[in-house]
Parts: structure tokens; C-alpha cells; sequence
């Protein structure tokens, strides 16, 4: 029973996926036409992307570019600007919860050595609003990125019209928020935690960017899945096969439960049809609402089964990352990582996080609507 109860506290958002699709399992008895369900390409690019960027984390990179970067932080604010900015561009490449894993226990070891403690829950937030926004830019940033991309068969031009406008206009105004601070020196214990080593860090790296190239050709539909997949399960085996343990295979788990709840209710027609006349038409509102409850990645996968316009279910989806605390799940990382060092300050946490987020979301949906 505690082993339950932790799962569901854990994985709130796989145990709702497997209840809807057991559930749906009854309307429609399990045969052949389960097997056309799951989307195997998203499926197995999900599972190369996690692997090679533990491997990259497993070396150390991604903190080394952090350090890297703030050798040239003269102060506070210009340290604040670069940590948000490193997390606006890593989250493009490495997905924005990595990116609020590795930076954020980063950032909050830096501001305790300095000193600046009392700015440290307002970076955060903006932190995570930068992964968060910063993941839309590139179908490999985020999950749902990942799956449109891949369901949608649309074009890389129609891809950038629908998030690039949105990611330029939320780092203006992460930017502006940043040097709107005040600016103070920072202590040298701080630049001191900057210190890092490079040695031999090249050729580590080689390989895994060997593979990070192969799957970027699946995205863009250049190589086909299955080889590469094979290659990266190899290569990963051989390199250092203790990567395998550190694959969420549970967001895998989450995508095929929803892939076998949506296969289900597009067979069922009075759903179906339902689902369709109330997302088809609306789909920038239906993926922001819909994200605030269910968060981002279901509803994306959810909502694509019923939408017409995917460019705007896309749109729709990154911005509704935005928001509560649970329209991305990879907010719930900040939340953890900053409480478990500061749990009297949660309420301030949500607090700040809402506001901050309400007002991005408000003018991004603004901008939205006025370019769509």
C-alpha cells in the first residue's frame, strides 16, 4: 500500500494515464487495432534523446557550460541574466526539465556562497519560465514538441511560425524582467564555485554528439527511426550501460497509456465526434486550458487526436506551460529542488511563481491571438 501511495504521489500524471486507458479498454475489447495506437517514431526518439543527454550529464557538460559562462558574471544582475539565458538556449537542446535539474541545484549553491539569498526564489521562477519557454523553439526542446512534430508531418518553416515568434517575445521579456533588478557585486565565493575543469571533456562528448546528430536526421525525417535507435541502444551500452537506469520510463509509459485512451475514444463515436467539434476551431484555447489542469504534455498528445490545426495546438500547448504549478510538469522540479532547501518559503514559492507566470502567459496569449 505505501508503495502505491508513493507511485501515485510520484507519477500523479502516468496513474491517470493507465486508469484512462484500462477504462477505455472496457468501451472498446483490446484486438489487432491497438498495435496502430502509439506513435513507435516519438516513442523511440523520447527514449534516444533521454538516454544521450544523461550521458551528457553523466560527464558533467552541461554544469561545465554553466561554470563556463559565469567567469564573466562582473555582478548579481549580470549573473542572474546569464543563468536565465544558459537556461533559455540549454532547454532547446536538452529538454527544459534537464535543464531545471541541472542549473537550478547550480544556481542556488551560487547564491547561498554569495551571499544574495534574497533574490534567489525570484531567479528561480524566471529560471523555469526560461526552460519552459525557451523548449519551444525546437521540436527535440520538449516532449510535446516532439510528438506534434512527429504526428503533424508539418514542415520545419510552419513549425517555426508557430513557436519562434512566442520564444523571441518571452526572452525580451525574461531579459527585461532580469535587468530590472538591482545591480550588486558578487562575492568571490561565488566565482570561486564557477571554477570547473575541461580536461578530456572534449572527446568524451564526441560520441554522444555523434548520436544527438542521428537523431536530430529522424526528427527532420532524414533517416528513419529504426537503425538509429539500434545504433543508440548500442553505442549507450558500450559507453556506459548505467545510463539505461536513468531513462524516465514512466513519461514512456505515460505516452503509450494515452496513445491506447486516444486510439479508444476515436472508436468510440459519440466522444469522438464531441471531442472534435469542441477542440477543432479552438485549438490555441483548448491547449492553454487544457495544460493548466492536465498539464502540457497529455494534453497535447489528448488534443491532437481531435485538432485540425496543429500549428496552433502547438502554439496553444507550449503556451500553456505557463500558468499553474502543474501545467509543466518540469515547474514541479523547481518547486521541489528550491523547497527542499528553503520548505518554509513555499508558500512564497507559488506565490511568486503564479504571478510571474499569469503575467508571461497573459501577454504571450495576447500576442497569439493577435498574430494568429
Amino acid at each position: 500500500m505505501e508503495k502505491l501511495k508513493l507511485l501515485l504521489k510520484k507519477e500523479t500524471v502516468f496513474c491517470v494515464s493507465f486508469v484512462l486507458a484500462v477504462l477505455s479498454a472496457f468501451a472498446v475489447r483490446p484486438d489487432r487495432g491497438y498495435l496502430s495506437y502509439p506513435d513507435y517514431r516519438t516513442l523511440a526518439l523520447l527514449f534516444c534523446l533521454m538516454m544521450i543527454v544523461a550521458g551528457f550529464r553523466s560527464l558533467g557538460i552541461f554544469t561545465m557550460l554553466g561554470h563556463f559562462l559565469l567567469k564573466g558574471a562582473g555582478n548579481v544582475r549580470k549573473l542572474e541574466a546569464m543563468m536565465v539565458t544558459l537556461c533559455f538556449f540549454s532547454s532547446m537542446v536538452i529538454t527544459n526539465d534537464v535543464t531545471l535539474i541541472t542549473f537550478v541545484p547550480f544556481t542556488i549553491l551560487v547564491f547561498q556562497m554569495s551571499g544574495k539569498t534574497e533574490r534567489l526564489l525570484r531567479l528561480v521562477v524566471l529560471e523555469t519560465i526560461a526552460a519552459n519557454l525557451g523548449s519551444m523553439a525546437t521540436p527535440i526542446g520538449n516532449p510535446q514538441n516532439l510528438y506534434l512534430y512527429s504526428a503533424s508531418e508539418m514542415t520545419a518553416g510552419e513549425f517555426a511560425r508557430a513557436v519562434l515568434p512566442y520564444a523571441g517575445l518571452a526572452f525580451l521579456m525574461l531579459m527585461a524582467a532580469v535587468f530590472a533588478g538591482r545591480k550588486e557585486p558578487i562575492g568571490k565565493a561565488a566565482l570561486e564555485a564557477a571554477a570547473g575543469k575541461t580536461e578530456g571533456l572534449f572527446l568524451r562528448t564526441v560520441p554522444y554528439g555523434v548520436l544527438l546528430i542521428l537523431c536530430l536526421l529522424v526528427v527532420f525525417r532524414i533517416l528513419p527511426y529504426q537503425p538509429v535507435l539500434l545504433c543508440v541502444m548500442a553505442v549507450i551500452l558500450v559507453l556506459n550501460h548505467s545510463i539505461y537506469r536513468s531513462v524516465d520510463y514512466f513519461l514512456l509509459l505515460t505516452f503509450l497509456c494515452f496513445f491506447v485512451f486516444i486510439g479508444n475514444v476515436k472508436r468510440i463515436p459519440e466522444i469522438s465526434g464531441f471531442l472534435v467539434s469542441a477542440v477543432q476551431g479552438r485549438e490555441l484555447a483548448a491547449g492553454i486550458l487544457a495544460s493548466q489542469v492536465i498539464s502540457n504534455v497529455p494534453a497535447a498528445i489528448l488534443l491532437a487526436g481531435f485538432s485540425g490545426d496543429f500549428s496552433a495546438l502547438l502554439t496553444g500547448v507550449n503556451l500553456g506551460g505557463l500558468g499553474t504549478l502543474i501545467a509543466s510538469l518540469a515547474s514541479l522540479i523547481s518547486f521541489k529542488l528550491f523547497t527542499r532547501e528553503y520548505p518554509e518559503q513555499k508558500g512564497a514559492f507559488l506565490k511568486v511563481f503564479t504571478l510571474w507566470n499569469v503575467g508571461f502567459l497573459a501577454v504571450l496569449t495576447a500576442a497569439a491571438v493577435l498574430l494568429r
